[in-house]
């Protein structure tokens, strides 16, 4: 009977390692083949889309000449590691320095501030903030593979230092430019939720569930009713 029981477990730790290689080879693969989608998609896109960059950064620049086209802002990627996220700027120069003074209007719960009426935002920046033109400049991140197309969205440093252990998963993976959080009710869901729907994408994380997000961003761009 020892020797059956011994059998058995012996069979049963053969197929937890077979399992184990099939799963770490299927991820490999689709490391690979996004990696290779993110390449492609974020050349064409700064192609396709640079008329339109032009104009907008016209616009930023005629709106307050003062201040620069461009907003860098460091984020946390994969793995706890800072980079430098690029984004149109769409707030008046200074603006972070004013943050302190809204933190107590902040409309989301946990680790992240929103706030639907910022007075720090400017015109033009209502506009590319509600259909996400301002995000565009981060498919130059995606291009040097600090950032995917699709993925958990990078968190600020002070975000960070709030996370739980639990909150951190969402850093196990690159940062994208839209996730699941984002086609799924966005800017009225809360911290909390944010947190499980980036987990839920980690562990059903396929090629077809990235082309399926990038779809519905499309979709919810298109709407833009949950974007400020």
């Amino acid at each position: 009977m020892r020797q059956t029981e011994y059998g058995d477990e012996a069979v049963l730790n053969y197929s937890h390692g077979l399992a184990q290689q099939a799963n770490s080879r299927s991820l490999t693969v689709y490391s690979v083949v996004k990696r290779t989608i993110d390449i492609v998609g974020s050349l064409a896109g700064l192609v396709l889309l640079s008329p339109l960059l032009a104009i907008i950064a016209i616009l930023i620049k005629w709106e307050d000449p003062k201040g620069s086209v461009f907003f860098y802002q460091t984020r946390i990627g994969k793995d706890e590691k800072p980079f430098r996220m690029f984004k149109l700027r769409s707030m008046l120069t200074g603006a972070e320095d004013k943050l302190k003074d809204l933190l107590d209007k902040n409309e989301i719960s946990g680790a992240m501030f929103k706030m639907k009426d910022d007075p720090r935002v400017t015109k033009v920046g209502k506009f590319i903030r509600k259909t996400s033109i301002d995000e565009l400049p981060q498919l130059l991140n995606v291009l040097r593979g600090e950032m995917s197309l699709v993925g958990p969205r990078p968190p600020l440093t002070r975000e960070v230092a709030e996370y739980t252990e639990y909150d951190k998963k969402r850093l196990s993976v690159t940062p994208g430019c839209t996730g699941l959080w984002q086609v799924s009710g966005r800017n009225h869901l809360s911290f909390k939720e944010m947190v499980e729907l980036d987990i839920t994408y980690i562990e059903k994380r396929c090629i077809w569930f990235d082309i399926k997000i990038i779809l519905r961003t499309f979709k919810a761009i298109a709407g833009s009713k949950d974007a400020f």
